[in-house]
């Protein structure tokens, strides 16, 4: 059987009686890096004064995911087997989805525990009142992928939460605030951990604050949803734009689903 255990994203303390009672009774224990669940259970064998007998242990990452699965038969799953990522739930943002499907392909028994996640504490944590939300993980580093990934966060007509880390966090909240630097958006770090903290305000007050700063831990960024005017948009208004025909050609093909290159035609 397989068991996917959540783990804490900073705080011991967060870690649940089914967790260490399925990481006790693991045969294998697969693993997003061995070294950080190695040093997990030394930890929680010290504070529990528990000893975790399972001293197999097996990478299973987004880079060899592909290749442990094809090593994988069903009777392996006859041994009580415990799947970790490195902090958190495995599966969001995390490896863990493609071995939920192999059991499900295969009809073997599988468990999910619940537990300590991101996403939602500093869901809970941002006070915005919409119940609903998109959750997009770390954006792309550079290029097209990105600027088009932000673009959708941006127009998006409900709550936007991303993952940001301390080399890109100063990069993201630029882009942010150069396209709506009224936009309310809530920050948090160290979720759990001894230096958890927690901004909310305009893009461009958050910016301002943090752009100079020594910016460490993970982040988390909570958007507020972007605000309609409540007119509706007609194609006259976007022939009256004094824009480019190419991008006014882009707009009108957008609204309308026609060919974007007969539009160009027809403008010039």
């Amino acid at each position: 059987m397989l068991t996917l255990v959540p783990t804490p994203i900073g705080n011991l303390e967060d870690i649940s009686k089914r967790a260490i009672t399925a990481l006790l009774e693991a045969e294998l224990i697969f693993c997003e890096d061995t070294r950080v669940t190695k040093k997990l259970l030394q930890l929680l064998s010290q504070k529990e004064n528990l000893q975790f007998p399972c001293n197999d242990f097996k990478s299973f990452h987004s880079h060899n995911e592909k290749q442990v699965l094809k090593s994988l038969s069903i009777e392996d799953f006859k041994k009580n087997i415990v799947y970790v990522s490195d902090a958190g739930m495995p599966c969001v943002s995390d490896p863990g989805a493609s071995l939920v499907q192999f059991c499900i392909d295969n009809e073997l028994e599988y468990v999910v525990l619940p537990g300590a996640n991101a996403l939602l504490t500093a869901f809970a944590m941002s006070g915005f009142e919409q119940t609903e939300f998109s959750f997009y993980g770390f954006l792309a580093h550079k290029g097209k992928e990105r600027h088009q990934k932000l673009t959708q966060v941006m127009q998006s007509p409900i709550l936007s939460i991303l993952y940001e880390s301390p080399h890109r966090l100063v990069k993201t909240l630029e882009e942010i605030k150069d396209i709506d630097e009224n936009r309310t958006i809530f920050l948090v770090k160290e979720l759990t951990k001894l230096y958890e903290k927690s901004y909310k305000g305009s893009s461009k007050n958050i910016y301002e604050k943090l752009k100079d700063e020594n910016i460490k831990g993970e982040w988390v960024i909570v958007i507020e949803h972007a605000k309609t005017t409540g007119e509706n948009l007609e194609l006259s208004d976007i022939e009256n734009l004094d824009i480019s025909p190419k991008t006014k050609a882009k707009l009108i093909a957008k609204m309308t689903g026609k060919n974007v290159k007969e539009i160009y035609n027809q403008l010039i």
